[in-house]
């Protein structure tokens, strides 16, 4: 009779560790699908090695800069056909530089025109000014290279 109870009793242990078992996992699978819910934050998201420069800064390549809500970060130039100083041209030629723009939870990389407005979202922002200015010899590197950027 005694044999009998013990076994009826691991028994009931037995369901009693299954039933928690089972209690946590629901618990888990419920739980688990939220921690994959995005969090957006309410500021740009950058990932830069460089501290963030304030508005108007002249910055280089790979140096993010603040313009209003967004952070820009002017990533290569992609053409400068300027024209040269001292040198009569027939066209002015133009600065096309490939920039990165981080807003709330979104980044858009963009080719930004020199004196061109341009519009990503529902923000606006215009390349300012290059430095320095284009000159025959020796060929501007891409450390000389500074821009402002202008929130429009």
């Amino acid at each position: 009779m005694v044999g009998q109870f013990v076994d009826i009793q691991a028994q009931a242990s037995r369901k009693g560790v299954t039933a928690n078992a089972m209690k946590h996992a629901l618990i888990l699978a419920a739980i688990l699908p939220l921690s994959a819910c995005a969090i957006v934050p309410n500021s740009p998201i950058v990932d830069s090695q460089h501290e963030v420069a304030q508005q108007g800064s002249l910055v280089g390549l790979l140096r993010p800069v603040q313009l209003g809500r967004v952070v820009v970060t002017p990533m290569r130039v992609t053409e400068d056909s300027r024209c040269p100083q001292d040198v009569q041209c027939v066209h002015a030629g133009r600065v096309v530089v490939e920039t990165r723009i981080d807003g709330p939870g979104w980044r858009q990389t963009q080719p930004l025109v020199l004196g061109d407005p341009h519009s990503v979202r529902d923000v606006r922002v215009t390349l300012m000014e290059v430095q320095p200015a284009m000159r025959v010899d020796p060929r501007i590197t891409s450390a000389q290279y500074r821009f402002r950027f202008s929130p429009d």
